[in-house]
């Protein structure tokens, strides 16, 4: 039995009005998203001596600690 390959005319589910879908904007919530984020990349063998958030955190504590004791 061969499958019948070709696509839908129109994939969108019924629930959606597609009127109300046209106009979106790519990103246009992105810069206030980035300035509520604070995101650190880091570099493979630092990701790899601290595997996690808190690894990372404790480790900065105690530098920030060292520089500005309370």
């Amino acid at each position: 039995m061969k499958k019948d390959e070709t696509p839908p005319d129109d994939d969108l589910r019924p629930e959606y009005d597609p009127c109300v879908l046209k106009g979106g904007v790519r990103g246009k919530h992105l810069q206030r998203y980035q300035s509520g984020t604070n995101l650190a990349l880091l570099a493979p063998n630092i990701r790899a001596a601290f595997p996690t958030d808190e690894a990372v955190n404790q480790a900065l504590r105690s530098l920030a600690e060292d520089r500005h004791p309370a």
